[in-house]
């Protein structure tokens, strides 16, 4: 198959859409179809990326609608460009997005024929806060493009249990299949994590705790760090990571208490090792669907302690590999120190592994791809 791909965010932009595209790529790549991904021009490309197409983009924009600094917005191609794109022999298009780059790949589905798959990836109630209007008047705009755009694809997934009740909040009745995103689990289950803990000065023997993902309000950083701050008064050896960057960074690290430390965004090729050097994952946040980091985690050997949420509820089997617990600093803390219990600890490594098996990138890739036939099949047939 000839596959399209348009998406809002790409590599070297880091998030998990950018990520998990990227991944389904390579994996569709290595079954034999073409991917072609349709993504917006970044600063940090300068020379010719195999199989992608960049797209005009401006980061000032971003700025004013308060998206991440790494997260071009994609403008919209004018006829020339749009001549000179590889389109009219597409298969199928896939989009991760219902605004501008949903739109784009509906008009060029129906260009050139082809059908339209559309991934639910965002609550994007939780990120109203960024938009420069009221919640309210974000809210009345926000739900009913989104189900119409729902409405007007052929096959719509989601990641996780989260998105299907927001879809149905929204309002939209239609089909929706769960389709968890790809892990490539070899460079986590292989990766050593010992130079990343004597890189932050952190003994083999020291309990290591670990955050690494966007430092947004969203993610909830106070209640995490008192939570780890809780913890570490009944084990004064514990060591927190918070390893990644965003707009809360400054603030968090300004009152963060003495066991932790900010080491900064990483490289991703650097996120295997610095996962396989915690012996545990924390996450306060209320808002993720199913965020890669976690995913990740797991594959690593990292057991969960997770506030409750959508994306904790999909992906931990309480005393398997991990614990869900109230988004609070004492059930957290409580929940921390359950799992890193050296009696408990090497149980929940072992089921986190095992866990991770099912996101494992040559199975996802083989399921999207039977995704990508059955939509092509149901569209002929009608």
């Amino acid at each position: 198959m000839r596959i399209g791909i348009v998406t809002a965010t790409y590599l070297p932009s880091r998030n998990g859409v950018a990520t998990s595209t990227a991944l389904y790529a390579r994996g569709l790549r290595a079954l034999g179809h073409e991917v072609r991904i349709f993504a917006p021009r970044h600063p940090q490309v300068t020379g010719r990326e195999e199989g992608v197409y960049r797209l005009n983009s401006s980061f000032a924009g971003a700025r004013a609608l308060g998206a991440p600094a790494d997260y071009p917005v994609m403008l919209a191609p004018g006829p020339l460009l749009t001549s000179r794109l590889p389109l009219r022999d597409l298969d199928v298009l896939h989009t991760m997005h219902p605004f501008l780059a949903g739109q784009l790949a509906l008009k060029w589905g129906r260009l050139v024929g082809a059908p339209v798959v559309y991934t639910a990836h965002t609550q994007y109630d939780q990120y109203l806060h960024y938009a420069p209007m009221p919640k309210r008047v974000g809210r009345a705009m926000l739900r009913p493009h989104v189900v119409a755009f729902a409405r007007r694809v052929d096959t719509v997934l989601a990641p996780g249990q989260a998105m299907v009740d927001m879809l149905r909040e929204y309002g939209f009745r239609g089909e929706v299949t769960l389709f968890p995103n790809p892990v490539d689990l070899t460079a986590f289950r292989e990766a050593r994590g010992e130079d990343f803990r004597q890189e932050f000065h952190i003994p083999a023997d020291v309990p290591l705790v670990m955050y690494l993902g966007r430092l947004a309000p969203e993610k909830n950083l106070d209640v995490m760090i008192r939570a780890f701050d809780q913890a570490r008064a009944s084990r004064p050896d514990l060591r927190l990571l918070v390893v990644g960057d965003g707009p809360s960074r400054a603030s968090a690290q300004a009152s963060a208490p003495e066991g932790i430390t900010f080491t900064g965004p990483v490289p991703y090729a650097r996120v295997p090792e610095a996962l396989a050097a915690a012996d545990a994952f924390l996450t306060a946040s209320t808002s993720e669907v199913l965020p890669m980091s976690m995913i990740e985690a797991l594959a690593a050997g990292a057991p969960l302690v997770a506030a409750r949420s959508p994306a904790a509820l999909d992906l931990i089997t309480e005393g398997v590999n991990g614990t869900v617990r109230g988004a609070t600093p004492h059930d957290l803390a409580a929940g921390l120190l359950d799992t890193l219990d050296p009696a408990r600890l090497p149980g929940l490594q072992v089921g986190a592994r095992a866990s991770a098996g099912q996101y494992a990138l040559g199975t996802r890739a083989s399921a999207l791809e039977a995704v990508y036939r059955g939509t092509l099949a149901r569209v002929r047939s009608r």
